[in-house]
């Protein structure tokens, strides 16, 4: 069985069972990858039946061709205005670069993300929090920007979110053999979501409390798949 990453539990108990959360390392996945390749390379021998096969959103959408240099990305004036009001974190820079913004507001249009910043500026001053994400969505939570962990040379590049992560989920599930559930998360050290998976809800509520501590690591473990296996 694969070693846990640093500060990680390779083990997790839920609901009296425990699970191994085992990583999976690859080389750094390049824009002109193969994502059923790099499953194919990665994972496949090492699923078992009955496991879970979790992949990052990150490999998905960089082998979509999702992923943008920066210096391919011009901000407007708006992005650049917005992103100095998103709250900045150590485990990622969300929408708080004119980068990432400018992106989000061509992901998710313009009006919805005015809307977000207009409420989350309200309800922040009653002491709520996330109601901007709330509103923008998922593509605008999914959108990666460069942090002084992101492994090259994507320490350079922004990353949405995938396309259909829900079809890919089901895809991959097929390609290797059927008989290991696949989801494709956002998880980072403040939390996570499932994009798309081959579970029903309460399935994807299990995992995701699974996967509460991010099991893959928040900066260079090159990790970015793992499965999960009732011990």
């Amino acid at each position: 069985m694969s070693q846990a990453n640093e500060g990680k539990a390779l083990e997790t108990s839920i609901d009296g069972r425990t699970y191994a959360r085992i990583p999976l390392r690859t080389r750094v996945v390049m824009p002109d990858d193969d994502l059923d390749a790099v499953i194919t390379e990665y994972a496949a021998d090492a699923v078992q039946p009955g496991d879970l096969l979790f992949v990052t959103e990150k490999i998905v959408a960089i082998t979509q061709g999702r992923s943008y240099r920066l210096d391919e990305i011009k901000p407007r004036r708006l992005a650049l205005f917005l992103s100095k009001y998103v709250t900045r974190t150590p485990y990622g820079i969300g929408l708080g670069m004119p980068e990432t913004m400018e992106m989000a507001l061509r992901e998710c249009g313009t009006p919805r993300i005015l809307f977000a910043a207009a409420v989350s500026a309200v309800t922040k001053a009653f002491g709520r929090k996330g109601d901007f994400y709330r509103i923008a969505g998922d593509k605008a939570r999914a959108i990666d920007g460069p942090t002084k962990h992101t492994i090259p040379p994507y320490n350079e590049a922004v990353v949405l979110g995938p396309k259909n992560p829900r079809q890919v989920a089901t895809h991959v599930k097929a390609l290797i053999g059927g008989t290991a559930d696949v989801a494709v998360v956002d998880i980072n050290d403040l939390g996570g979501n499932i994009l798309g998976s081959t579970l029903d809800r309460p399935g994807e509520a299990r995992l995701l409390r699974i996967l509460k501590d991010n099991p893959l690591g928040q900066g260079r473990e090159s990790t970015p798949m793992g499965i999960i296996r009732a011990v």
